[in-house]
């Protein structure tokens, strides 16, 4: 097995190619970490959620990392890790253009907002559970590759 470090290029690319990604959030020195839909834009990810633990904890605590991995063949695989920044798009003036901006990017996949959307055990209304959409700032990337030898 070799193990290669990815340049910023590779793991950008292997950021815009994926939807999925592990994220991780802290609070109080304990850590937590969701399963998160997003797309990437620009040195971001934008994603969407409903009201919780992931978005409390995030609002307290802004810094956060996030993790996409790819598997290849064998025992193959790509890793990269976002260390970012939370920043919420709330739906007025002055952040308009970003949350606008997150919808559009999201919305090109198919049932983009489920994940976000649904909460175990609830029956989801718009009055119950109101949305955030937010995006990661991308202070750093780095990545790692694993191959067959």
């Amino acid at each position: 097995m070799i193990i290669r470090t990815l340049s910023t290029l590779e793991c950008t690319k292997l950021l815009a190619a994926n939807r999925f990604a592990r994220l991780a959030c802290a609070k109080d020195g304990q850590p937590y970490v969701v399963p998160l839909y997003y797309a990437h834009s620009d040195n971001h990810l934008y994603a969407f959620s409903m009201l919780g633990k992931k978005i409390d904890w995030m609002r307290v605590n802004p810094l956060v990392s996030a993790q996409v991995d790819e598997r290849g063949s064998g025992r193959a695989w790509k890793s990269v890790i976002v260390d970012g920044r939370y920043e919420e798009l709330p739906d007025r003036i002055g952040h308009k253009l970003q949350r606008d901006q997150a919808w559009v990017l999201l919305s090109k996949h198919a049932d983009w907002w489920e994940p976000g959307a649904l909460k175990p055990g609830t029956s989801p209304t718009a009055d119950d559970l109101p949305h955030v959409f937010f995006r990661i700032f991308i202070a750093n990337v780095s990545g790692r590759q694993a191959m067959e030898s």
